[in-house]
């Protein structure tokens, strides 16, 4: 069974997530050093995610 046009998400799953899984989180602090096997995986701390970068101003070739 399909689901109707009008009710079918148009790209906004696609978009960047805000809040990452434990694994991901986990994942993230390992590559940094501060989490090691065995570490209690309650209590992490917060992990910022990637950010867009701002595009460059253009110069006014004038």
């Amino acid at each position: 069974m399909t689901i109707h046009r009008s009710l079918q998400l148009s790209g906004a799953s696609s978009g960047q997530r805000n809040v990452w899984t434990r694994m991901e989180r986990l994942a993230a602090l390992k590559k940094v050093g501060e989490w090691k096997e065995g570490d209690p995986v309650e209590g992490l701390r917060k992990v910022r995610t990637a950010f867009k970068a701002k595009a460059k101003k253009k110069k006014d070739d004038k």
